[in-house]
């Protein structure tokens, strides 16, 4: 089955605005320290979405947690399906950008929130696209 391109970027927030950047939102339940509001350029600050703060002491940027930590992660945002909604209709307006402030660039929790959103957004199109049984359709057992 072919994959939904989503429009999710991941970005450090100290690195420079761009107009590609499109919808700019910080994901991380502190703000990145040392950076004004007006250098962040951020749209939207959603601190829910981030990992509790005892996910993100225990993970620790540990990357042999990193397994671990996405599947606590994720679970986190099973029990939060608000915050994940907002983020789901962002992402259906247009180019939105995760934005974190972590050193670690590949590990971190913008990457696994887009590989969340991703497998969401996947989800539902295949749920769209798989074959219905109606009401016409002949069984046979």
């Amino acid at each position: 089955m072919k994959r939904k391109q989503t429009n999710i970027r991941i970005k450090r927030v100290y690195a420079e605005p761009e107009k590609a950047d499109g919808y700019r939102i910080l994901v991380d339940r502190l703000w990145a320290r040392g950076m004004s509001k007006e250098k962040a350029n951020v749209d939207l600050w959603i601190k829910e979405i981030a990992p509790s703060t005892e996910l993100r002491r225990w993970y620790g940027h540990n990357p042999v947690k990193w397994t671990e930590f996405k599947t606590r992660y994720f679970a986190e945002l099973e029990a939060n399906p608000g915050v994940v909604e907002s983020i789901l209709a962002e992402v259906e307006t247009g180019v939105v950008t995760f934005l974190y402030s972590s050193k670690e660039e590949r590990l971190n929790n913008a990457v696994a929130l887009k590989e969340y959103i991703d497998s969401k957004i996947q989800n539902t199109a295949n749920l769209i696209n798989e074959p219905r049984v109606g009401q016409d359709t002949i069984m046979n057992e």
